[in-house]
């Protein structure tokens, strides 16, 4: 009874983050059909730098998000480089807050 429940979850999680991505200009996301993270292709020139910006720059009504750059998850240098990826791992409503402000952080970032 206890694993269809955490499916469950998990697939209202991922839904929850695909669509808020799917809605966000210039981004290129695929839905996974598994797992509890999916990557997304930003349109920013690093997702490195995109990443420190989040920390370092920017905030909505004092809260920001964390992200992982991709491009440590490739082999060939270059590839990932502007894309990120995002753990579903935190209840509905924390995730809905934290995909209304990364669509802001895009707008705001500067190296688009």
């Amino acid at each position: 009874d206890y694993i269809p429940g955490v499916i469950a979850e998990y697939e209202k999680r991922r839904d929850v983050v695909f669509a808020a991505l799917s809605a966000t200009p210039g981004v290129l996301v695929r839905k996974p059909e598994g797992g509890f993270y999916m990557c997304a292709r930003l349109p920013v020139d690093d997702a490195n730098a995109f990443a420190e910006f989040l920390v370092r720059d920017f905030d909505l009504d004092g809260e920001t998000v964390m992200i992982a750059p991709a491009d440590g998850f490739y082999a060939t240098p270059g590839l990932g480089r502007s894309e990120i990826r995002i753990a579903y791992v935190l209840e509905e409503p924390k995730l809905r807050r934290a995909m209304a402000i990364l669509a802001q952080a895009l707008v705001a970032y500067p190296g688009r």
